[in-house]
C-alpha cells in the first residue's frame, strides 16, 4: 500500500514547524518544505528557517537550494516534490509537507496550467508601467481583462499582477481561462490534508508580532545588510520581496526609521497570514487543528491512525 503524503499546512507563525518535528519523529517522517522563501541560502533569521539542530535530527528538504539572485518557479517546485515523495517512499519513510506558500500546495494537489514561457521584452515593459504607475493601478488593469484573477492577488504583489498581465498579452487569453481549462491532475498518492491555525485571530496577531520582534533582536537587520552589501541584489529579486526582507531593505534605504519598520513588518506579515487563510478555506477533505490545543501531536497521530 502507498504511504499517504501528510500536507500540515497553515498561516504563517501558527506553530507549523513544531507540530512537523514531533509527527516527523513519531512517524519516521521526512520533511519536504512548502515554501518559496526556505529555498534561499543566507536567508535564515526572516524565513523562520528550521535550525542546523533540526534539519541535523530529521531530514528536510528543499531548503537552501537557491541563491538569492536566483528565481524558483511552481513547475520546478512540482517536479523536485513529486521526485522526492517517490524517494521517501521508495524507502519506506513518510513524506510530511509543510510551509506556507499555498499556491505550491494547490499546484501538487489539483494540478498545474500549462503556462507560456516568459517573455524578456513583454517582462521588461511591464516593469517600466509598474514602475510608472504603480501596482494598484496595474491592478485595476488586470481586473478589466481577469477580475477573477484581481480578486486572488493582492493589489500589492506586483510580480504575480505582471505575470497576469504577460500571460493575457502572450496568449490573449485571460490566466483565470488557462488555469480553469488545465486538465485537473489527480496525485499519484492519497493525500492527508491538515490545517493548522490558532482558532482565535488575536492570538495569531500576538504570534505575528512577537515573532517579527524577535527576528529582528536575532539579527534580521544584519541578515539584509549582508544580502544588500552584495550588490547584486534588489527589490526585484523575489527572494527580497518576501514579507519581512523588503521591509528592512526598505528601513536600510531611508525609507522609514525602526519604530515604522517594526510596523510594517508585522502589519505586511499579517496580510499574509490573511491571504493564506483565504486560501486554505478553499480546502477540501482537509481537517482543521486548533494551534491553541495541548497535546496537538498526539491529536494528529489519532486521527491518521483512524
Amino acid at each position: 500500500m502507498t504511504i499517504p503524503v501528510i500536507f500540515l499546512m497553515g498561516p504563517t507563525a501558527s506553530g507549523k514547524t513544531a507540530l512537523s518535528l514531533e509527527l516527523a519523529r513519531a512517524l519516521d517522517g521526512e520533511i519536504i518544505s512548502v515554501d518559496s522563501a526556505l529555498v534561499y541560502r543566507g536567508m535564515d533569521i526572516g524565513t523562520a528557517k528550521p535550525s542546523p539542530e533540526e534539519r541535523a535530527d530529521i531530514p528536510h528538504h528543499l531548503i537552501d537550494i537557491l541563491d538569492p539572485s536566483e528565481s524558483f518557479s511552481t513547475g520546478q517546485f512540482l517536479s523536485r516534490t513529486h521526485a522526492l515523495i517517490d524517494d521517501i517512499q521508495g524507502r519506506g519513510k513518510q513524506p510530511i509537507l509543510t510551509g506556507g506558500t499555498m499556491l505550491y500546495f494547490r499546484a501538487l494537489s489539483e494540478g498545474l496550467a500549462q503556462l507560456p514561457e516568459a517573455c524578456a521584452a513583454l517582462r521588461a515593459e511591464l516593469e517600466r508601467d509598474m514602475a510608472a504607475l504603480g501596482s494598484v493601478t496595474m491592478h485595476q488593469k488586470l481586473a478589466r481583462i481577469d477580475p477573477e484573477a484581481a480578486n486572488r492577488i493582492h493589489p500589492h504583489d506586483p510580480q504575480r499582477i505582471q505575470r497576469a498581465l504577460e500571460v493575457y498579452q502572450l496568449t490573449g487569453v485571460p490566466l483565470t481561462d488557462l488555469q480553469r481549462q488545465a486538465q485537473q491532475q489527480q496525485p499519484p498518492w492519497p493525500l492527508r490534508k491538515l490545517i493548522l491555525a490558532p482558532s482565535d485571530r488575536a492570538v495569531l496577531h500576538q504570534r505575528i508580532a512577537l515573532r517579527f520582534e524577535a527576528m529582528l533582536k536575532k539579527g534580521l537587520i544584519e541578515e539584509v545588510e549582508q544580502l544588500k552589501a552584495r550588490g547584486d541584489l534588489s527589490p526585484k529579486n523575489p527572494s527580497i520581496r518576501c514579507v519581512g526582507y523588503r521591509q528592512v531593505w526598505e528601513h536600510l534605504e531611508g525609507a522609514y526609521d525602526y519604530p515604522t519598520l517594526v510596523e510594517r513588518g508585522i502589519i505586511a506579515t499579517r496580510q499574509l497570514a490573511k491571504r493564506q487563510l483565504t486560501w486554505l478555506r478553499k480546502e477540501t477533505a482537509a481537517v482543521w487543528l486548533d494551534g491553541e490545543q495541548t497535546d496537538i501531536a498526539a491529536s494528529v497521530l489519532r486521527h491518521l491512525q483512524n
